[in-house]
């Protein structure tokens, strides 16, 4: 598939609010000699927005990116576009924090599905900081962002979870997760080098590391990393393709964390055991997505 060029002029909310949040960081590395500011008041004021409906273009153009069925769609918005609307609004819930956002890290999020979200409808999105877990080592950013239309109210609730490092810690390092042994593999992918890119064009998430190798061996990395969310919505396409014969209707809950930067180009397997579900290279190999899901009727 070619890259989707001709979609980057529908994310010029979400680089501006990207970009916003990059200069903001960079200002308060500037002021780093001054006093730090007080961590907000939590949870915050609550952020609300209406929104154009998304381009059908769009739509169809990133379910099969993510491996999706367009025709599964008719009519309806795929519930793990949200953080494409969702980002530029959560941005502006983080003014002011007290905390380096040049070192942020996407720690997972959890997605509830109430009902379907219409395609042809404007959205109201509203955004609020829900939390901060500032532990002296780590704090972790928990953002609250909920979307619906007219006829379908509250539709989506995503949940971000931010992890921003602030010292290093004097406890035994963490297990690795990794995908058991018992897990059953339901898909296998091989994702291109471009991959990164391509998503950054359907979703207005440019930030470099995801395409640009230089940028991202100098954050450490062999080469580019694939976005977090774009892990979660092949993960989600794959249980409805393998799983839920299908019908992209019967998923009510999908919460994860991303546990490692998943390299690009990669090739990686889509495993489940019971509710449970991850991304890795093999069973009992690495786990770069680790989490659960849930069917309507048996929300968790």
């Amino acid at each position: 598939m070619a890259l989707p060029t001709k979609h980057i002029i529908h994310q010029r909310h979400v680089i501006a609010s990207l970009g916003g949040t990059a200069l903001a960081a960079i200002v308060q590395g500037l002021r780093k000699n001054g006093k730090p500011a007080r961590a907000p008041q939590t949870p915050g004021p609550e952020l609300r927005q209406t929104i154009a409906p998304r381009s059908p273009s769009l739509i169809k153009d990133y379910v099969v990116h993510v491996g999706g069925d367009p025709s599964a769609y008719r009519g309806v918005v795929p519930p793990h576009l949200w953080p494409q609307w969702g980002f530029p609004l959560a941005a502006k819930t983080l003014k002011g924090i007290p905390y380096p956002m040049a070192k942020v890290l996407n720690g997972g999020c959890r997605m509830e599905v109430n009902r379907p979200l219409p395609a042809d409808e404007a959205l109201t999105v509203t955004a609020r900081l829900e939390d901060i877990d500032d532990n002296g080592v780590r704090a972790v950013i928990h953002q609250k962002v909920v979307t619906g239309t007219k006829s379908a109210p509250e539709a989506i609730v995503g949940h971000l979870y931010a992890i921003v490092p602030l010292a290093k810690s004097n406890g035994a390092p963490k297990q690795k997760a990794r995908v058991p042994e018992t897990a059953t593999e339901l898909a296998y992918w091989k994702i291109p080098q471009d991959a990164g890119l391509a998503f950054a064009m359907l979703t207005g998430d440019f930030n470099p590391v995801h395409w640009v190798r230089p940028y991202a061996k100098a954050f450490g990395f062999q080469s580019t990393i694939l976005h977090g969310f774009s892990t979660m919505a092949r993960a989600i396409e794959g249980l409805n393709r393998s799983l839920l014969a299908g019908d992209t209707r019967q998923l009510s809950v999908f919460d994860c964390k991303f546990t490692r930067p998943l390299i690009l180009p990669a090739r990686v397997g889509l495993y489940v055991e019971g509710s449970n579900v991850y991304v890795g290279n093999a069973l009992g190999g690495a786990a770069y997505l680790v989490g659960t899901y849930a069917l309507n009727g048996a929300k968790s």
